[in-house]
């Protein structure tokens, strides 16, 4: 069972889970931690998060504690998932079997996906204010992906899956919205993929 560390009280309206909890085993080294901006990329990942919502969870795992007391964003709560070495499947169902009863539905961000704007985030927002039971997801090359807007009514489905895989097979089948949100394809998987984004930012800064 997940541990849900902090216990205030749920803000209003769709909570974010910032996904969080893998090792980062073809990167070496921990992805949360790494640098971006003047923080780290789980800094970043909460930032963006709370463009979404007043209620950011984190979903942490292989390096909790040390992300938790590193970060100088302070999230809403901090979920456990003792499971993460079991991949990402493991951490949606750690984050949703923390959140109350009454969310109806939850954005979900990854930790390493620096390059989405906060006008993307601002119309996956939108899009699911006025579209609570409709599952909205970031368009991945035809694909639908994180960033996303996952219905209540999804849960049970997603809480099945296994490995290290999203949601995207059930928004698929479920015929989610998908949204053109540029940033959202690129990730921080391995060096090679960081080196890439840390240029994208430079040229961004100048």
């Amino acid at each position: 069972m997940p541990l849900t560390i902090d216990s205030k009280p749920a803000q209003s309206g769709p909570p974010v889970l910032v996904l969080a909890a893998g090792s980062s085993s073809r990167m070496g080294r921990s992805k949360a931690m790494l640098g971006w901006g003047s923080g780290s990329l789980l800094d970043h990942a909460i930032d963006q998060a709370r463009v979404l919502s007043t209620s950011v969870w984190v979903v942490s795992g292989c390096y909790y504690p040390v992300s938790r007391y590193r970060v100088t964003r302070r999230p809403s709560r901090w979920v456990y998932n003792p499971d993460w070495h079991l991949g990402m499947a493991s951490s949606l169902r750690a984050g949703l079997g923390a959140l109350p009863a009454s969310c109806p539905g939850v954005f979900v961000v990854l930790v390493d996906q620096p390059l989405v704007s906060t006008e993307s985030l601002v119309q996956l927002r939108k899009s699911a204010e006025h579209q609570r039971h409709q599952a909205i997801a970031a368009d991945h090359q035809g694909r639908p992906g994180a960033p996303a807007y996952l219905p209540r009514r999804l849960w049970p489905a997603i809480g099945t899956l296994e490995g290290d895989r999203g949601a995207g097979q059930i928004l698929r089948q479920v015929g989610a919205q998908t949204l053109i949100m540029p940033g959202a394809e690129t990730d921080a998987d391995t060096p090679a993929d960081w080196r890439h984004l840390q240029q994208v930012l430079s040229e961004q800064t100048r």
